[in-house]
């Protein structure tokens, strides 16, 4: 689907990644909706019914109600409904208006927790999601199931796509929603402006994870929203896997810190590894992320020194 003169409805598009999405959509070519939530609440049927008057062609989910390892045990139920009923309301408002191809935005955490190879898509509904991010991952995976039905009963076009983690500009810095690598570059560079002498890191740092720049992860779901029409589900990502204790150490010499790393055993370290197979991806997208993890670093951690006052403010 070419997107030259398309309409293009993207939720969440004043966001860390919601609003790269909305770069590279107009950069296309195409009609671009971005709205905030103060302007309309998703979690609110009628409310998403009335953003539908933009008549798109193509609706991109990117907004979500998400955090770090933290948040996930603090507001369980938050992140359950609001994400349920975001996606819920929007497939069906999408139905209702006649739009061409709904995009759902996804996660890893949706696999199952007991799996310590490859992430492959096939094996999505294997087992429960880890119990550190249960409902985020179970409610955003369920996308999926609706996109299959409303595919069977309405015709809908509905893909869902399972993003690695993200990192980046814009990220939220905050203490108790960050992920990992924005908790990390916020802890170094505070050390090294305080002259802290040590930085406390979590857990044991042996949890292998897959790290994709928010640049490549908004490229990825465009060519989605172009190129794959499927509702087998589809991952978006580097295939490529970075201990913690790895990625740790990278934001440690980047940031210029030069004091030393403490690691509090005593926090949760979640799944064992989560690293996505990528084939179907380049297979059908004819793509592969181009950002390599010392150099988005690199650029994240220069951007967020700049913008250290704002960043920090950021929910």
């Amino acid at each position: 689907m070419n997107l030259k003169d398309k309409r293009v409805l993207i939720t969440g598009g004043s966001g860390f990644l919601g609003r790269r999405i909305v770069t590279k959509c107009i950069e296309r070519g195409a009609e671009v909706c971005n709205f905030r939530s103060s302007d309309f609440n998703l979690t609110v049927f009628d409310e998403v019914m009335d953003l539908m008057h933009f008549c798109p062609h193509i609706v991109i989910h990117s907004a979500a109600y998400y955090g770090g390892i933290m948040i996930n045990k603090k507001q369980p139920a938050k992140i359950y409904i609001e994400n349920m009923l975001m996606g819920t309301h929007l497939i069906e408002a999408c139905v209702r208006h006649g739009v061409e191809k709904f995009v759902g935005v996804g996660t890893a955490c949706s696999y199952p927790g007991h799996i310590e190879g490859e992430l492959h898509e096939d094996d999505l509904w294997s087992g429960p999601c880890h119990e550190s991010v249960r409902c985020y991952g179970a409610v955003k995976k369920m996308m999926q199931i609706q996109c299959e039905a409303y595919k069977a009963q309405h015709g809908l076009n509905g893909v869902h796509l399972l993003l690695a983690n993200l990192y980046g500009e814009w990220d939220s810095y905050n203490t108790e929603r960050s992920h990992v690598v924005a908790a990390l570059i916020r802890k170094f560079v505070e050390a090294k402006r305080n002259d802290d002498l040590t930085v406390m890191a979590w857990g044991t740092g042996s949890p292998i994870r897959e790290f994709l720049y928010v640049d490549d992860a908004a490229e990825g779901i465009v060519r989605v929203a172009e190129s794959y029409d499927s509702t087998e589900p589809i991952n978006i990502g580097t295939g490529i896997g970075t201990t913690i204790k790895e990625l740790t150490a990278l934001v440690h010499e980047i940031s210029g810190f030069e004091g030393e790393v403490v690691w509090d055993h005593n926090k949760p370290d979640g799944a064992t590894k989560k690293v996505f197979n990528v084939n179907r991806m380049v297979g059908v997208l004819k793509w592969a992320p181009e950002m390599l993890l010392t150099d988005g670093l690199e650029k994240t951690i220069r951007w967020f020194e700049k913008n250290y006052k704002e960043a920090i403010k950021r929910w």
